[in-house]
């Protein structure tokens, strides 16, 4: 998981994104940006300079994140899908993504990292 230093967390519950942001500094990675929602993750997609990301299936009010989950992969850029939920939770077109269970452990998310 060398290669992929820049990370894009997408995830509405600001501890669990704190969380992400401390593991991840931990494993060396570095955080490319934080958003909470659909609207504010897509600009920091078509922005590049993102590696990889770690993107919550369930946002703020009910949003699904996979607008932001398609455009990651337009752009070729490997993710995480992170859910509390079963791989029911996973549209089809995403279903062969790693997932990243809740709740997160440190291993988990390196272990996850490694399957990119």
């Amino acid at each position: 998981m060398t290669a992929h230093l820049r990370i894009l967390i997408v995830e509405d519950e600001p501890l669990i994104a704190m969380m992400l942001e401390d593991f991840l500094n931990i494993l060396g990675k570095q955080v490319a940006g934080v958003a909470d929602s659909v609207a504010t993750a897509l600009p920091l997609v078509a922005a590049g300079g993102i590696d990889a990301a770690i993107v919550d299936v369930h946002l703020n009010g009910g949003e699904k994140c996979w607008p932001v989950a398609d455009a990651l992969a337009e752009a070729g850029i490997p993710f995480l899908v992170a859910t509390g939920g079963g791989d029911d939770m996973i549209v089809d077109g995403h279903k062969h993504r790693p997932v990243l269970a809740k709740p997160f452990t440190m291993d988990a998310i390196e272990q996850a990292f490694g399957t990119l």
